[in-house]
């Protein structure tokens, strides 16, 4: 790895809304700037824009609840509403938890493509307005690689595009951006056979390089900045075709059943 890199927010991007082309707004943006992205260069982007982007939402006053959502609700004092599309995004409910010190209870759920977080990420934070529910993109892989090709095309240069969210973590407070979408960069580096800096053999490392990027990248996108795009410059990784799934231990592997 290198000794440095830099880390940089596109600053003036607009509030999104669905139909908008996300890849030529990021271009836009870098040409009023007179800016422009290098080979190598990694977007970690914020799920929110390409989910606004997308249509990925839902509003609270075009849902009917089930009789599932309306019980689940009462057990975690939540808007049954709310409940119902966190139960549509989700594979599975893994806790249903009311909080003595907290209002609301704590749903913690399997999410359709296999992270598990709360609420199945549904989210209500920067929305456009009241009622509104941000859902993740339906297929978060698939929108990061076809923002690369878009800006690997107008940039002529090899990219890497990693989509973030912010999760809880299990035995830790406070939440962190992880990567929900890769184009390009690898998942994880796995290092076995490689040695440490004593000249012992690496067995089982294998850093979350995507995951370290989105962490880092929250250094600088504030949720009041309005700053969802964070470029990564002088990094040395390997293009790989990855997927966010690399990402995801296997039920089989979860101790904690």
């Amino acid at each position: 790895m290198p000794e440095s890199m830099t880390m940089f927010r596109l600053e003036g991007l607009p509030d999104f809304q669905q139909g908008d082309d996300l890849a030529q707004v990021i271009i836009d943006t870098f040409q009023a700037q007179q800016k422009a992205l290098v080979a190598g260069d990694i977007l970690v982007i914020a799920h929110k824009v390409v989910s606004k982007s997308e249509g990925a939402c839902a509003y609270l006053d075009q849902i009917t609840p089930s009789a599932d959502a309306i019980e689940l609700a009462k057990t975690v004092n939540k808007d049954p509403r709310k409940v119902e599309v966190i139960l549509f995004q989700s594979k599975r409910i893994v806790r249903a938890v009311k909080r003595p010190d907290q209002q609301e209870g704590v749903l913690i759920a399997e999410h359709k493509n296999g992270y598990i977080c709360a609420n199945a990420a549904v989210d209500e934070s920067n929305a456009d307005h009241p009622g509104q529910l941000i859902l993740l993109p339906e297929n978060p892989d698939r929108s990061a690689q076809l923002l690369c090709q878009r800006l690997e095309a107008h940039f002529q240069c090899d990219l890497g595009i990693v989509i973030s969210d912010t999760f809880g973590r299990p035995w830790r407070l406070g939440q962190t951006n992880v990567a929900i979408g890769l184009a390009n960069v690898p998942g994880v580096m796995k290092m076995e056979g490689e040695m440490d800096a004593f000249g012992r053999p690496l067995s089982v490392t294998a850093p979350a390089f995507a995951d370290e990027l989105a962490a880092a990248s929250g250094l600088l996108m504030e949720k009041s900045a309005k700053a969802p795009v964070i470029v990564f410059r002088g990094l040395d990784w390997p293009k790989t075709d990855s997927q966010s799934r690399d990402l995801i231990r296997a039920q089989n592997e979860d101790l904690f059943k």
